[in-house]
């Protein structure tokens, strides 16, 4: 997904248009919550930590799509 983002984006530049890509890996869901055991396996290479919550992800999704984020 990154090497096609990376392409459209050199692709599209010339017409003005960026392109991105939202990768937020492990994300806090009910399934994960009722196994705590699996949550400290799956976020044993994290840097972070903790699972990204939806509520970030679709905030980062309206940047992006705003008009704010062609400045």
């Amino acid at each position: 997904m990154t090497m096609l983002t990376k392409a459209a984006a050199v692709d599209l530049t010339p017409y003005n248009i960026r392109a991105n890509s939202i990768h937020p890996g492990l994300v806090q869901t009910p399934m994960l919550e009722d196994n705590p055991a699996a949550l400290d396996v799956l976020l044993g290479p994290s840097l972070i930590r903790r699972p990204a919550h939806t509520r970030e992800i679709s905030n980062i999704v309206l940047l992006l799509a705003s008009d704010e984020s062609n400045t």
